[in-house]
């Protein structure tokens, strides 16, 4: 088979990675993280500087002005996360134009990066104990957005930009109002055709295919019907505890990102954010979690339901971080940058399985920065 001019390693880099950014959704609305050091793989940790955050006062002329101490706050992120396509180049080489090749090839590897991507970053929301909504209850009103809305407010997030990201069950809930779909309502017409929902309620909303379903721990009681999960003996200030029951058997797990409520006696109930997944033994169950309680008492837990996890956050909640992957020796590859988006295309032979592949990745990680500046909308 002669070989087609148009289809070098260089092109196929160049025309892919434009159409990547474009099917991209969650990473385009966060902050990004890029530089040009390369990194040799997958689990390169690096440190990543956080946006500064700063406090407008008053200005009283007797007093003068005191400077603020401004301090350069980093957090380590992990590049744990590798999107790869990898096809056969003979198949690319079917391409009789650029045309064919945009169509047949560029178009469904882009989707298939961006999903991966995209799916990745949602995870954070397992980062975020802030909720609104009600769990198995789909978002469906304004009430929802103003909801969201407050919480933001509430937490002081700057109340620019703002995005939410919705799942399709509450993206077609919304298009039932007439806020969302009437374009002079919602500012521009624009926002219909290019796949968003528009500007309400200070958000821009998305829909997001990879919207994230949380399915919580097994933890219960095994005995009589009635009884209770329960802290006992705690202590303020702590980030773990020992849960046990009123029962005769306490079994299951709990998973990260379980919300407990810890309900005392007397006082007001106190929520916290699992941190890292645990499994009950001997009737018992160590649990990790943030933020350090602010009650010292014994308390019944119970644990948020099964949810839709939709988010409604400022920029600086999360970061995208990526960095180019230094290219392998002995083969033909290429590597391009846009936009705080990497793209590694190399091709090479397979000694395994006797073929000529091509392989398109993208090196990346999340971290969340600040979240307090980001809502989880339960559905």
């Amino acid at each position: 088979m002669a070989t087609n001019t148009f289809i070098t390693i260089k092109n196929i880099a160049r025309q892919l990675l434009p159409r990547l950014i474009e099917n991209l959704v969650f990473p385009n609305l966060v902050h990004k993280d890029y530089s040009n050091d390369f990194v040799t793989g997958q689990g390169a940790t690096i440190q990543v500087k956080k946006p500064v955050i700063l406090e407008a006062k008053d200005f009283v002329e007797a007093d003068g002005v005191t400077a603020q101490d401004v301090k350069e706050q980093s957090v380590e992120v992990t590049l744990d996360k590798l999107a790869t396509v990898d096809v056969e180049f003979g198949a690319i080489q079917r391409a009789t134009n650029v045309d064919d090749l945009n169509r047949l090839f560029l178009e469904p590897a882009a989707v298939a990066l961006a999903q991966k991507i995209n799916s990745d970053g949602l995870g954070v929301y397992k980062d975020i104990i802030y909720t609104g909504g009600t769990a198995a209850t789909t978002p469906s009103a304004l009430s929802d957005l103003t909801t969201a809305r407050k919480l933001l407010n509430v937490q002081k997030a700057p109340v620019a930009p703002r995005y939410a990201l919705w799942d399709p069950e509450a993206e077609a809930k919304f298009l039932e109002l007439d806020t969302f779909v009437e374009a002079d309502k919602s500012g521009t017409t624009e926002a219909l055709r290019n796949g968003s929902l528009g500007r309400i309620m200070g958000f821009e909303n998305f829909m997001s295919q990879a919207v994230k379903t949380h399915k919580k721990g097994t933890l219960a009681t095994a005995g009589t019907a009635g009884k209770k999960i329960m802290l006992k003996g705690a202590a303020a200030g702590v980030t773990q505890v020992v849960l046990d029951t009123d029962d005769s058997a306490l079994t299951g797990t709990l998973v990260k990102g379980d919300i407990l409520t810890f309900t005392p006696a007397t006082g007001d109930a106190v929520k916290v954010l699992v941190t890292a997944d645990a499994t009950a033994a001997d009737n018992e169950i160590t649990v990790k979690f943030t933020p350090a309680l602010t009650m010292a008492d014994d308390a019944v837990v119970t644990i948020l339901a099964n949810h839709t996890a939709n988010l409604a956050f400022h920029p600086s909640a999360f970061a995208f971080v990526t960095r180019p992957l230094v290219a392998p020796a002995g083969v033909e590859s290429y590597v391009t940058s846009y936009n705080g988006i990497t793209l590694r295309v190399v091709r090479g032979y397979d000694m395994k399985y006797k073929k000529e592949m091509l392989s398109m990745d993208v090196l990346y990680g999340y971290k969340t920065m600040y979240p307090e500046l980001a809502v989880r909308f339960l559905g």
